[in-house]
């Protein structure tokens, strides 16, 4: 952020800004970022359409707390995906119950399609648990190190590498399985 430099104060200031400078900062932040963090909101959640609600949610409530974000924490990028992490695996946990239905609804007309829907490797990546699907998201779609997703996560670095290891040998022995049935198919 340009919060230190006088360059960007004095800018505000000619532009007639009446925003107080913490909250100019978050608006800053926002716009530098959102496209990231609705891509990791993507990747977290499994459509764009939660992601979207996923990344408003938990920018609404880092919004009203941002001056003590940004005076508090060395990186708020990695404070807002770890609350985006959290607020997932909140989420996940709490409406995780299965609903028993008679019949099987009818798919809607209305929805549009996802793109990734059949991609295999997005679908092994959508059945992860939250916290392994987050930590490769973050190291193979985000590139970042383990110290950093350790830091985003709120976790230890030996937790990233053994959560990357169980989502990795998961992830092959899914699209291995996806190969073999297909194999079978074509003989």
């Amino acid at each position: 952020m340009l919060r230190g430099d006088g360059r960007a104060a004095t800018a505000r200031q000619e532009r007639g800004s009446a925003v107080p400078g913490d909250l100019t900062d978050f608006a800053e932040f926002v716009e530098a970022n959102l496209p990231g963090l609705l891509r990791y909101g993507h990747a977290l959640t499994g459509n764009p359409h939660d992601a979207a609600d996923l990344v408003q949610t938990v920018l609404e409530k880092i919004g009203s707390r941002w001056s003590h974000v940004l005076h508090k924490t060395g990186d708020p990028l990695a404070y807002v995906r770890r609350s985006m992490a959290n607020a997932h695996i909140s989420r996940w946990r709490r409406l995780r119950r299965e609903s028993l239905v008679a019949d099987i609804p009818e798919p809607s007309a209305f929805t549009p399609a996802d793109p990734f829907e059949h991609e295999p490797l997005w679908q092994a990546l959508r059945d992860l648990p939250p916290r392994q699907r987050a930590v490769i998201v973050l190291r193979y779609y985000e590139g970042l190190s383990e110290a950093e997703i350790a830091a985003s996560l709120g976790v230890s670095p030996g937790t990233v590498k053994s959560q990357a290891s169980k989502a990795i040998a998961s992830l092959r022995g899914k699209l291995r399985g996806d190969e073999e049935t297909e194999g079978r198919e074509a003989v």
